[in-house]
């Protein structure tokens, strides 16, 4: 009797095990991402791949900038989301990761990956691309002023050269993007001179710039936009290595990832295929054909033979 009662315990310890394990792979898969086109792509590329696959996906892309995807993972609130290498730097301050380490693409990814597993969310392999932050202005004033680096811009600024330039709230003011082109190279924007604008994106802001919106005259961008060239903007090089390496890789919570194991290769495989030229190729599509991010990725991954 007391054998059976054991047998009968054990089978019902299984069957809750197997019950909750069941119940924990099946659970909807809720994808965010941020809200520039290219996050928008990256996070349509996760939502349609994973559906590919079989999988149950909530459809929270388009949820808002960093702050708000970083809060949304670590609350459980979303599972996955596109995240940059160099927002390491960001995201974990107290880690005083060093420009050179912020820099090297391999280390950055390193620290990411090592910091954030503590935080129980895992970083899966970066896309070769490097969609760091930049400094545009319009080709006429590159010309003019003689503009091809952040180093030339400070000279100018510094000159009493005119310059206003938009951005949005998180560039203005995250410690390493504007201030710290500002530091590297030695020149400081008053208030008049910064349009900030609440959830823009680069496209738009490349759009104050190009038409002098404003006064504005130089813009935030990234280094994958496909509107810099349509609206003849000119990204300043940043030769003192202001910036981060910025390569986009899936980042998930590690608890989904176990209860979903056939997610890494998945999405590994997708990320391995970008490039610098594809993805600029891609965010125009969006920014200046006005196509949906779904329609943009969907496309691309069929073209690519990995959606049936």
């Amino acid at each position: 009797m007391r054998n059976q009662l054991k047998r009968a315990a054990l089978l019902g310890a299984t069957l809750l095990t197997s019950a909750a394990l069941g119940s924990a792979a099946a659970k909807s898969i809720v994808v965010g991402s941020k809200l520039d086109p290219e996050a928008q792509i990256l996070g349509q590329m996760i939502v349609l791949t994973l559906r590919n696959a079989g999988l149950d996906v909530t459809d929270k892309t388009n949820l808002g900038d960093t702050g708000v995807n970083r809060k949304a993972i670590l609350a459980g609130e979303i599972d996955v989301y596109p995240e940059y290498t160099g927002n390491a730097v960001y995201l974990f301050p107290k880690a005083n990761i060093s420009a050179k380490q912020a820099g090297n693409p391999g280390t950055i990814y390193g620290l990411a990956r090592q910091l954030d597993s503590k935080n129980g969310v895992t970083w899966l392999k970066p896309a070769n691309v490097n969609n760091t932050w930049v400094i545009a202005v319009p080709q006429a004033l590159a010309q003019s002023a003689k503009l091809s680096s952040v180093a030339d811009l400070a000279k100018y600024v510094n000159g009493g050269g005119k310059l206003k330039m938009a951005g949005s709230p998180e560039f203005f003011n995250r410690p390493d993007t504007m201030p710290a082109f500002e530091a590297a190279y030695g020149f400081k924007l008053r208030a008049d001179q910064k349009l900030v604008l609440a959830g823009a994106t680069p496209p738009q802001t490349q759009q104050a710039a190009a038409n002098g919106t404003n006064g504005v005259n130089a813009a935030m961008a990234y280094g994958t936009d496909g509107t810099l060239a349509a609206l003849k903007m000119v990204a300043l090089k940043d030769p003192k290595g202001a910036q981060a390496v910025y390569q986009p890789a899936p980042i998930i919570r590690t608890d989904t990832l176990k209860a979903n194991p056939q997610v890494t290769g998945l999405l590994n495989r997708v990320f391995a295929t970008l490039t610098q030229g594809t993805l600029q190729g891609l965010n125009a599509k969006v920014a200046l054909e006005g196509r949906t991010a779904q329609d943009v990725a969907r496309e691309y991954l069929k073209g690519k033979g990995l959606l049936k």
